[in-house]
């Protein structure tokens, strides 16, 4: 049963209880009432009968005055009687329910009735004259008229009185039963609420209590006791917490499986680091040689270039100076300015163009060789620097917007070249259909910063996994560089810096080979060698970061670079 149905039943079962004490009550009232209503009506008719034989007797005292004065006046048959037709009217109404005590006020009737009629006769013989035959008899000088009425009077008034005390007895054991009643109700209800919030609470509390308990001994992995009975929200969480045990005991078998092959793998990915980073060294030590061997090749073929064009130059006067057939001379001139000229002017740009290539390669092999001087670097002076060494005349090719720029960790010359590197090539990518703008900033620590998470425990295996995969990305993007730099990467934050343009885009075919050596995605709609991102690329792997660009073709790219915000630790 769900905690919502209990504390449901909590509130129904007591309030059931009490509706049925609150009946009790409302019933041993309801018997109050009725018997004070009873008693009330017991002393109106007692009060009633007392007053009842009043306008009888002063009618029999006006009757023997009207005799002695032998004068009719004093007979009055209308208030008296009226006095008393109201009175025994009410006595009626009031005992119709007890057939003893209305046949008695009917003989009471009667006799008045009787009396009544012998008063009208006294009265006529007092008006004829003959009142001489008129006597009373009874008890003290009543008519017997009157004496059965107050007989039959005491007798009803005798039994409306036992009536009375009956009545009112039974009103004052009503009324112990009304009180009664009330504090066992009260009583009763606060028992019961206290009783099932007893109950309630005592079986709550053992179960949270037990609940936990397998908490605190999931936190140290200790055995959890049995699952808890039940449907209610306490056993789903511990149920939650027996599958939670189970599983982290799962995981951990894994783990220990998984944590010995990731040692094998790590042991041979440190030798195959090992043997890249040789290979690497080798090959930067194999470009700079052939790179330099170049060289001299190229200088003889620069200046050969060069005496040709002077024996050209030669040659165009000797021809001026002589006296050569017109055809003839035409003939040669065309030779030395097509073909001749022709062929030296492709021959300077194929030996620029190779000088080139090898100053890139030069200063590709040397990103890897180069002692950085590690110190907290102001980005926002080093993107000045970056502008100013800008070529004339591409910097007035758009707004530069360069926002708040955080210190970063590096080597200052370095970091120079992955911002020049950048911000030239977004200049040079610009859209020529609309004005240049491009934006230098930094994002917060929180937005899309690749910083340090502390992983719970149940991310265990797969913190080691990605520990395992960063390790051999890293070991490929620091190949070349020194030991001492690549055991100083791993665990540090980064701080993210971004160049935005809104130039001609990227295609996203090409973005995955935008940072390799030589690729120029624009063939000749752009100067340069194609290694500035490769560099840029090269650099920030040697800082422990990284750089990677978001594009959309035709709308312009973004190129971000993740740079330690602190000294880098070892791995």
């Amino acid at each position: 049963m769900k905690l919502f149905a209990k504390g449901l039943l909590l509130i129904a079962i007591p309030s059931a209880i009490e509706l049925a004490l609150l009946g009790l009550v409302f019933d041993t009232q309801g018997e109050a009432a009725l018997a004070a209503k009873s008693a009330e009506n017991s002393k109106q008719i007692l009060w009633q009968a007392a007053g009842l034989a009043h306008p009888l007797l002063r009618e029999a005292a006006r009757v023997r005055t009207a005799i002695v004065l032998e004068d009719p006046s004093f007979i009055d048959r209308r208030a008296v009687w009226a006095e008393f037709s109201d009175r025994i009217a009410l006595l009626e109404h009031m005992v119709s329910d007890n057939p003893r005590q209305l046949a008695r006020i009917q003989r009471i009737n009667d006799s008045a009735r009787t009396w009544r009629a012998s008063c009208g006769k006294v009265a006529d013989a007092l008006r004829d004259g003959n009142a001489g035959g008129f006597t009373y008899t009874g008890g003290i000088g009543l008519p017997p008229e009157i004496d059965a009425v107050r007989s039959e009077l005491d007798a009803f008034i005798a039994e409306q009185t036992r009536f009375d005390e009956t009545r009112s007895a039974s009103l004052r054991k009503s009324r112990e039963r009304q009180q009664d009643a009330l504090i066992f109700a009260v009583a009763g209800s606060m028992l019961v609420w206290a009783a099932t919030a007893a109950v309630f609470a005592r079986n709550v509390s053992l179960r949270l209590a037990t609940l936990s308990a397998n908490a605190q001994r999931l936190s140290v992995g200790v055995a959890l006791a049995p699952p808890l009975a039940g449907n209610d929200e306490i056993a789903s969480l511990d149920a939650v917490l027996n599958q939670t045990s189970r599983r982290l005991s799962e995981a951990e078998h894994e783990q220990t499986a998984l944590k010995a092959q990731l040692q094998e793998r790590a042991a041979d990915l440190a030798a195959a680091n090992d043997n890249l980073r040789q290979e690497s060294q080798d090959n930067e030590m194999f470009i700079y040689s052939v790179s330099h061997d170049l060289r001299s090749p190229l200088v003889n073929l620069q200046g050969f270039s060069k005496e040709l064009q002077v024996s050209c130059s030669d040659l165009r006067e000797q021809i001026d100076l002589a006296d050569l057939p017109p055809t003839e001379r035409r003939h040669m001139m065309e030779v030395l300015d097509g073909d001749v000229d022709e062929s030296l002017q492709f021959l300077r740009q194929a030996v620029a163009r190779a000088a080139a290539i090898i100053d890139a390669l030069l200063r590709m092999s040397r990103a890897g060789r180069l002692e950085y001087r590690w110190q907290r670097v102001n980005v926002g002076r080093i993107v000045e620097r970056a502008l100013a060494g800008l070529a004339a005349g591409l910097a007035q090719q758009a707004r530069i917007e360069v926002r708040e720029l955080p210190p970063a960790w590096g080597d200052p010359a370095a970091l120079e070249q992955i911002f020049g590197n950048l911000i030239d090539n977004a200049l040079r990518h610009l859209d020529p259909a609309r004005p240049g703008h491009v934006e230098i900033g930094a994002l917060e620590l929180g937005e899309g910063a690749q910083g340090r998470a502390t992983l719970p425990a149940t991310s265990l295996v797969t913190s080691l996994v990605t520990s395992l995969v960063t390790s051999l990305v890293t070991s490929s993007a620091i190949a070349g560089a020194t030991a001492r730099d690549a055991s100083r990467i791993s665990g540090t934050r980064t701080r993210t810096y971004y160049v935005r343009d809104n130039g001609i885009g990227i295609p996203a075919a090409y973005l995955p080979k935008l940072f390799r050596v030589f690729q120029r995605l624009h063939g000749g709609e752009s100067d340069g060698q194609g290694t500035g991102l490769a560099l840029a690329r090269r650099i920030a792997e040697r800082h422990g970061g990284r750089i990677w660009a978001e594009s959309t073709e035709g709308a312009g790219s973004t190129f971000f670079v993740a740079l330690p915000d602190e000294p880098l630790r070892a791995a």
